[in-house]
């Protein structure tokens, strides 16, 4: 996907794409759920919780509906803890049940789907949602596990050998989608 040396920082979405591609998945979430009736949105750490405000903003604004957003730490239903076990464990926030409910998990980047299987494992000890929908700002390929996202704000083909980088205002002060080739050693 990339051109030039590794180390080299690749524009994939700048500020205005990144804001068009939420309002898309904004959009897409409604139509598919016939408006914001039982829809919770849960942002999963970390830059999936500015992202899940961004969206659930747009909702409210389209729809003139309240919708629920939340924060899913997955920490500990991650299953690389053997490999990396010091990682923080920050508070999941669920403002209201989900069961029974359309809860639309959000993700800045899809990769392997190892994140996606986390999330849900932590759905389960929160009680028992309708549905569960996946969105995400990049989809870049490369699933180690049968998960596919329902709203994309964009797909990125990518090597292994490459890392996206997410910039978020809320955390980077600028928002920005890169794509870097990791060098080899």
């Amino acid at each position: 996907m990339t051109e030039g040396p590794a180390g080299a920082a690749v524009e994939v979405l700048n500020e205005d794409e990144i804001s068009r591609a939420l309002a898309r998945i904004a959009h897409q979430i409604l139509e598919d759920n016939r408006g914001a009736d039982r829809l919770i949105v849960l942002g999963i750490r970390t830059r999936g919780v500015p992202l899940a405000r961004r969206i659930v903003g747009l909702l409210n604004e389209i729809e003139g509906a309240d919708v629920p957003v939340g924060e899913l730490d997955i920490t500990m239903y991650r299953d690389d803890l053997r490999a990396h076990p010091t990682r923080e464990v920050r508070q999941t926030r669920v403002p209201v049940s989900i069961d029974d409910a359309v809860v639309v998990l959000v993700d800045d980047v899809l990769y392997s789907g190892r994140t996606v299987v986390a999330a849900i494992d932590a759905l389960r000890d929160l009680g028992r949602p309708r549905v569960v929908q996946l969105a995400v700002l990049v989809d870049r390929g490369h699933r180690e596990v049968p998960i596919q996202a329902d709203h994309v704000g964009k797909t990125v083909p990518t090597s292994r050998d490459e890392r996206v980088h997410v910039h978020l205002e809320e955390s980077d002060g600028y928002d920005r989608v890169t794509i870097e080739r990791r060098a080899t050693a």
